[in-house]
């Protein structure tokens, strides 16, 4: 008896061309990366902790080198340009996702750093293109625009990737057209989540870890922890007590965890943030902003759905406490926490059953920075999140711009056999 063909997608049966040369050029900027790392860290360190900035390099290479193996799986087409909006943190790690790993299927990459961070972003750009294959940094173009000057570029790509806030993301895409394939990479709070089963200790180093990455200048940084009530007397101690030893230093010492921040905005949310709970301090709460500091503080806020943290770029640590996890999924499950739905790190809290909590993406007994891979999909299901154009309006998703690049392009081809 004879059998039905079953339809498949196209990029389950074909192979990515050209996939050896990509995997020289791969390794190739990836040597360029670690031959120019007594250079390129000076530069990071401008706007980023040396530890973070050795982090970004390392997390660059590894992309890199994991790079063959997600255009052998995704199957890209071969695009003709791609438009890049460069965030104001992160700049080696967004440029090797956004610029050197696109450059590999794009004949051309064009990338418009934020005002922000212009002249280190052009520095590193110049220090990376003059080590690349010369076919590779030929490819990768940094332009000094407006946004409104970018956006005819932007019309006329294939994919634009945007990362920044959503209300501009809108804007963008409504005024570039319906033709570039638009992918917005926002942020979300990333709860961490202490529950009844795990060791204190273990859970403030865990907190520590991710809320200090960068002075707390990153958008994987947890803005809010929620602790157990049986735990949240031994963790709010512990946290006092090792946020009472950090001192400031510079960015470029290797040992240096509280810096003064970058930005001027940053500084000035977390002061109004502070002032606005003082109540609810147990320790800290001291800003300089005209030296841009702010000290690291401690805040305990009442139980219950209420608190939505804004984006606290900045060593401030919220803690909420909880006893039924029901809490934290009605929490999750309001207006402002489905739109931005990231990530959430699960610590020895197994009764948080299921894939996601709300629209973020729940990690177990690890934070977002220990599970991060520059090489598969990025986000949670928030639309300001992570998100992609289809039929007009955004779908939150997480996102891996060679893996859309490859959907977009998918057909029904013939028998599965």
């Amino acid at each position: 008896m004879s059998h039905p063909s079953m339809p498949v997608l196209e990029s389950f049966t074909r192979t990515w061309p050209n996939l050896e040369a990509a995997h020289g050029k791969a390794m190739r900027s990836a040597s360029a990366l670690l031959s120019g790392r007594d250079e390129l860290l000076p530069l990071l360190t401008r706007i980023a902790t040396h530890s973070s900035a050795r982090d970004e390099l390392l997390r660059s290479v590894g992309a890199l080198t994991g790079a063959p193996w997600e255009l052998a799986r995704n199957c890209p087409p071969q695009l003709s340009r791609l438009s890049v909006f460069l965030p104001s943190n992160n700049i080696l790690y967004s440029y090797t996702l956004y610029g050197l790993i696109p450059a590999l299927y794009c004949d051309e990459v064009i990338i418009r750093p934020s005002a922000r961070v212009r002249d280190t972003a052009y520095a590193v750009h110049r220090q990376i293109s003059r080590r690349l294959d010369p076919d590779m940094a030929q490819k990768i173009k940094m332009i000094d625009v407006s946004q409104r000057q970018f956006k005819p570029v932007c019309a006329g790509s294939d994919a634009v990737v945007f990362t920044g806030r959503p209300a501009n993301a809108h804007e963008v895409m409504n005024d570039i057209g319906e033709q570039p394939m638009f992918l917005l990479m926002g942020s979300g709070p990333n709860p961490l989540v202490i529950g009844p089963r795990t060791d204190p200790a273990a859970a403030c180093r865990a907190v520590l870890r991710a809320r200090l990455y960068n002075c707390g200048q990153d958008c994987l940084c947890p803005d809010v922890v929620f602790v157990h009530r049986l735990r949240l007397d031994a963790v709010v101690e512990q946290l006092r007590a090792e946020l009472s030893v950090l001192t400031v230093g510079a960015r470029s010492w290797s040992d240096t965890v509280l810096t003064p921040l970058v930005y001027e905005g940053a500084a000035e949310g977390a002061a109004e943030f502070l002032a606005e709970n003082a109540d609810h301090v147990v320790c800290g709460g001291g800003t300089d902003l005209e030296r841009l500091l702010v000290e690291p503080s401690l805040l305990v806020l009442p139980e219950g759905t209420g608190f939505h943290p804004p984006e606290l770029f900045s060593p401030v640590f919220c803690i909420v406490p909880y006893e039924d996890p029901e809490m934290l999924r009605e929490w999750a499950r309001s207006p402002e926490e489905l739109e931005r739905g990231m990530y959430v790190s699960a610590l020895g809290e197994p009764r948080l059953t299921g894939e996601t909590l709300g629209t973020g993406v729940i990690i177990r007994n690890a934070t977002p920075l220990d599970a991060e891979n520059g090489n598969q999909p990025f986000g949670g299901y928030g639309v300001h999140a992570s998100s992609i154009r289809r039929d007009g309006r955004l779908i939150g998703r997480p996102l891996l711009l060679s893996m859309e690049a490859g959907l977009r392009r998918s057909v029904i081809t013939g028998p599965l056999r």
